[in-house]
């Protein structure tokens, strides 16, 4: 965008010889420009190359807040020249996820005297330099922090307190039993809490949820708002966070609005869990709520609370039914606009009125969801996956038609059942990949695929007047979009080995395919799509429709698409790339995988890929390919492939990878192992929690936190 030297004199004479010249636009248009560049490139580079530049780039709207957190080319050199020209301009940063940049790049942070919020998540950091950096930011209101092993409360120095006194936001990540910093944190009102914490430490030893001897057991919760506490899988993080609500339930704060909790699997209530929600019921107006599924499932709890302006529920893998969330919840079909993102993944009963004699598949009662929908009329997010929504036959009253008309969403996630067409499906004769079983068989040698090339040629497969079809033409401005099988599961799940079989999809997503993502190019501002166990899908020819006319996607994930024995789509996933511009993030999950030289050479036009993951049982690579690959694309800083490739043969490509360009991409992050390897667990833990948690484990992402939980 611009040039130094004698480069931008020349530049400007030819633009003036052209009639336009960017140096005359107004101040504000460039500083509008100007906010499109990453900080560390506006100071230490733009800023040098005209005298105008150089104002303009210290402007205090760019200098306030300096976003680190996905700068995958800053260094330690760069951090400390940039805190040393801007660091008392510096208002608020956010290093999140700054995982390669060594501890002692903290200590520049001391420049920014004037910070107000500080985002070190995923950064090293010991209790030492903690403290010396905290002592010196006086006028912090706003942390966020990892507490690992070692990490020692009674280092921090009396300034460091005074400092943490003042805190009224915590984000603490924990992959220790500790408290952290939040005993010293007594002016809390919004407290967010991240369980990482492994059950067994790396010699195979189990570990305790007991707090280190010392540990202080009196956090301030008074005048706390917002509590949030996510949990890994492990029974140590449900032992720590009990300790962490001990508190709680022995007084509820007055103005707490916002309870979430979300946790894994089974996370049984005990009496003081029990006495905290009583309490809740009786004393507090909540505006956002997330409870674990057994603390919800069999009680009134829902009757008893009260709400004000709700802006998100999440009910997660709750067996709520519909009638409940109608009666308790909605309140009858109370006026709810101001809840603008709601989770019910996982929930089989959610839109039946009751789950007693109902079984999973049964067809869905159309009017508790028009209820929701004419009730809850604002909401942006929503996520129906992970179960059976059928529709039955009558018109008019199809899920697609009913969702049709939240026209405000921006992230919607649904299980593949819920989109087919009913009439199609019970008139339909089954197609060639239905009659062939869903197994994992040998593999089957595939030539080029043909498939339509347009959206036209598509419409002749299937009449684009399909409830599907219909469904995305009216959610235009969509940004994040999942369909997801509603009994697929990731062959990589977190903590335990890899699954070796997987379910079977529901009976009504057998005719789901080709032309439903075909359907989904309607989506002009589409950023974000998840596909999975799509069995249908012949050539894969929706896809290039996709990569035609989403010029704006980033990310996207593909998962057991068509037959679970072929590679069926690799020539239209292809093809696709070709026109993927702007993507960042792609992750593939499918048996037999091929990650040959064609593929990666139709990746390789993927110029701002970033993060890269393949998960394949049986899976194959080329060695060669992926390193010419990592050489075309400079942008790449993460390489995930878990693969049928023998241990050494992977090793060896990781290492050679990491030799070879380790030292010009500081952020770079290769683990190639073989995916049903018995250490694939130890592996994944030394995984950055970013890139974990954003990419290489599948998951649904919809609603799954509040939004704007941080900044």
């Amino acid at each position: 965008m611009f040039r130094s030297g004698e480069e931008i004199i020349s530049g400007e004479s030819e633009e003036e010889s052209n009639g336009v010249n960017l140096m005359e636009f107004s101040d504000e248009i460039l500083l509008h420009i100007l906010s499109y560049v990453p900080c560390t490139d506006l100071v230490l580079n733009v800023r040098k190359t005209c005298r105008k530049l150089a104002t303009l780039c210290l402007d205090k709207s760019l200098t306030h807040t300096v976003l680190l957190q996905k700068d995958y080319k800053v260094n330690k050199d760069k951090v400390k020249q940039l805190m040393r020209d801007i660091g008392k301009e510096i208002y608020q940063l956010n290093m999140a996820g700054c995982y390669w940049l060594p501890s002692s790049t903290i200590d520049h942070v001391t420049r920014c005297k004037n910070l107000v919020k500080l985002n070190l998540s995923g950064c090293h950091i010991t209790s030492l330099r903690l403290s010396k950096m905290l002592s010196t930011l006086q006028h912090l209101h706003s942390l966020a922090i990892d507490v690992n092993p070692g990490f020692d409360a009674s280092q921090l120095s009396s300034e460091c307190k005074a400092t943490l006194s003042r805190v009224s936001e915590l984000k603490q990540t924990l992959y220790t039993p500790s408290y952290g910093v939040v005993p010293c944190c007594t002016s809390l009102e919004k407290l967010l809490l991240y369980f990482e914490i492994l059950d067994r430490s790396r010699e195979g030893f189990m570990l305790s949820g007991q707090l280190m001897v010392g540990e202080s057991n009196v956090p301030h919760y008074q005048n706390l708002r917002v509590f949030y506490a996510r949990l890994a899988p492990g029974y140590v993080n449900q032992e720590v966070v009990r300790l962490y609500l001990a508190v709680l339930s022995d007084r509820t704060p007055e103005n707490l609005h916002a309870f979430l909790i979300s946790a894994p699997g089974s996370f049984a209530e005990t009496g003081a869990t029990k006495n905290l929600l009583d309490s809740m019921a009786r004393n507090v107006r909540l505006d956002a709520l997330q409870l674990p599924k057994a603390w919800i499932n069999g009680s009134g709890l829902l009757q008893h609370l009260k709400f004000n302006n709700p802006f998100y529920f999440s009910f997660s893998r709750c067996t709520l039914s519909g009638g409940h969330l109608i009666q308790r919840v909605i309140n009858g079909g109370k006026d709810l606009k101001s809840l603008t993102s709601l989770n019910l993944s996982g929930c089989v009963h959610c839109l039946a009125p009751e789950s007693l004699f109902r079984k999973a598949e049964d067809d869905i009662d159309s009017s508790i969801l028009e209820s929701l929908v004419v009730s809850c009329c604002n909401l942006r997010h929503l996520n129906l996956s992970a179960a059976h929504h059928h529709s039955s036959e009558s018109i008019g009253n199809h899920l697609c038609q009913l969702l049709s008309r939240l026209k405000h969403l921006l992230s919607l996630a649904l299980p593949v059942c819920s989109i087919t067409d009913v009439a199609a499906n019970v008139e339909k004769p089954p197609t060639v990949s239905n009659l062939v079983p869903q197994t994992f068989g040998r593999k089957v040698r595939i030539g080029i695929q043909t498939y339509p090339r347009n959206l036209a040629d598509q419409a002749n497969q299937k009449i684009e007047s399909s409830v599907f079809w219909a469904l995305m033409g009216s959610l235009r401005y969509l940004e994040t979009l999942e369909i997801i099988g509603s009994s697929f599961s990731s062959a990589m799940p977190r903590n335990e080995p890899a699954i070796r079989n997987s379910l079977p999809p529901c009976v009504r997503a057998q005719s789901v395919g080709d032309s439903e993502v075909a359907a989904i190019s309607q989506l002009t501002y589409l950023q974000s799509l998840t596909l999975a166990q799509l069995p249908n899908i012949l050539t894969g020819s929706g896809l290039v429709n996709i990569g035609l006319q989403c010029q704006h996607l980033r990310t996207l994930s593909l998962a057991n698409l068509g037959m679970m024995g072929k590679m069926v789509y690799m020539s239209a996933l292809m093809d696709m790339l070709k026109h993927c511009k702007c993507l960042r993030d792609l992750r593939l999950e499918q048996p037999y995988f091929c990650a040959g030289a064609q593929f990666f050479q139709a990746l390789s036009h993927c110029s701002s890929l970033q993060r890269l993951c393949i998960v394949s049982r049986s899976g194959t690579l080329q060695s060669d390919a992926v390193m010419s690959f990592m050489a075309n694309c400079l942008e790449v800083i993460m390489c995930h492939m878990f693969m049928g490739e023998s241990l050494t043969v992977c090793k060896s490509l990781q290492q050679s990878i990491v030799r070879s360009f380790q030292a010009d991409r500081p952020a770079l992050n290769v683990v190639i192992f073989p995916l049903l390897h018995e250490d694939l667990t130890e592996v994944i833990r030394d995984v950055p929690m970013r890139h974990l948690d954003e990419i290489t484990l599948f998951k649904s992402r919809v609603a799954e936190e509040p939004p704007n939980l941080w900044w």
